[in-house]
């Protein structure tokens, strides 16, 4: 089955959306008007294509792995969430709010360019024109541009490889930046986002304190490979009860007014540590490998200049370092390479036309030794039939109408719960 020509619809909606929604930094009041009504539009538009869409079953078999891979992801964002909390607890405010940002050259080189470039040109790298939002917004057309056949179904595939590479993004970045303790850089973050105590846990006041900035203790730590330093009686924590999730006690920190263990997550969000490396690199990359893969034409072109621009203002804003950027690129381009046994690019109908080319490899050449040109043509009308996923004039099921309908009233549910968590970055 061959997919029809890109018509630029899909192109034309990503650039409305991006642009409806910068509005708010010019007017909120137009902003409040526009959007609703574009997101009202998308949404009338993808759900008058239902009854046309010819790959329901396509869909259903995919339903499994995006139920999966949306588990996965959820239980990497618990860890992810839990790390983000240790590595900003471990060694204390004083060390968060104290502690230098490291020198990046990435950082001097945007204040360079600042001093040489053409001022309008400065104001748009600086105007926050696209955001973690937009980047899944943006996703979620992809997706439901299957309805259109613009992209090659299933879409509930597709949405199982972005979350499916999401989720392993997200564990192997959380490893990393668990891995080594890296000071922010805003060294203000900490101390008005996170309630941790001053001091360091006691794992660092032993491991880490004595050794941090005298060279002649580092020396001797190498020379006996043990912490050799007498630091006397070690500061406690406070140790609420949280039954049989006690055990994140020393990961955590809690302060006596935090309650139960999952609250404290709530406020980890980006974190204030610097976090190696960018998950919102990861889930904007992520977005235009897939673009580029499913869509591609000008619109991915489009789609990875919104990549860089949201690069160098995590860099100018100071919420990443260069380098957490970089490899977040290289780790989601390669990330989404490796997926492709979710949701392969490929038309997998071809498979099938050449399996029935082989079953009727001889009938094929019988009539075309007997000039016969009708029955050449039914033969191969009867292949390019077989290998669509549907034959019948009947249509769908009642209960394929079922399934059809509550897959679009799920998405719609998931897209506005993520948009709205996700709408302050």
């Amino acid at each position: 089955m061959r997919w029809p020509p890109r018509s630029g619809g899909l192109g034309i909606a990503a650039i409305a959306y991006v642009v409806v929604d910068y509005i708010r930094h010019l007017s909120p009041a137009w902003h409040g008007r526009l959007q609703p009504a574009l997101l009202s539009g998308f949404a009338l538009i993808a759900v008058s294509r239902v009854p046309f869409y010819k790959h329901w079953s396509s869909e259903f078999r995919s339903v499994f792995p995006f139920i999966g891979s949306m588990l996965f992801m959820l239980l990497a964002l618990l860890f992810e969430a839990l790390c983000v909390r240790f590595v900003t607890a471990a060694l204390g405010l004083d060390w968060n709010s104290h502690t230098s940002p490291l020198p990046d050259t990435g950082q001097w080189l945007l204040l360079a360019l600042n001093e040489k470039l053409p001022h309008p040109l400065v104001e748009i790298l600086r105007a926050r024109i696209i955001g973690l939002h937009h980047f899944l917004m943006l996703f979620v057309m992809l997706a439901f541009s299957v309805l259109f056949d613009s992209v090659k179904a299933p879409g509930l595939g597709l949405g199982a490889r972005y979350m499916f590479t999401m989720a392993i993004g997200r564990l192997l970045r959380a490893i990393t930046f668990v891995s080594t303790v890296l000071p922010s850089a805003r060294p203000w973050c900490a101390t008005a986002r996170f309630d941790v105590p001053l001091y360091p846990h006691r794992w660092a006041q032993k491991y880490y304190v004595p050794y941090a900035s005298d060279a002649n203790a580092i020396r001797e730590l190498l020379r006996q490979d043990i912490a050799f330093a007498d630091t006397g009686k070690l500061l406690g924590d406070f140790r609420p009860d949280w039954g049989p999730m006690s055990f994140l006690i020393d990961f955590l920190r809690p302060s006596e007014s935090d309650g139960p263990w999952y609250n404290l997550l709530k406020n980890a969000g980006g974190g204030c540590n610097d976090l190696m490396y960018s998950g919102h690199m990861l889930v904007a990359v992520l977005t235009a490998m897939a673009w580029t893969e499913a869509y591609g034409g000008f619109s991915s072109v489009l789609i990875w200049s919104l990549v860089g621009h949201a690069a160098q203002r995590e860099i100018r804003e100071r919420h990443h370092y260069s380098v957490d950027c970089v490899v977040a690129i290289y780790v989601g381009i390669l990330l989404w390479k490796m997926t492709g046994f979710l949701w392969p690019s490929k038309d997998a109908s071809r498979g099938r036309r050449i399996t029935m080319l082989e079953k009727i490899q001889s009938r094929l050449t019988q009539a075309a030794k007997d000039y016969d040109i009708d029955e050449v043509r039914e033969l191969l009308r009867g292949v390019e039939l077989g290998s669509q996923e549907s034959l019948s004039n009947k249509g769908p099921s009642t209960g394929m109408w079922i399934f059809a309908c509550a897959i679009i009233i799920t998405a719609i549910v998931i897209v506005v719960l993520a948009l709205t968590l996700t709408t302050d970055g």
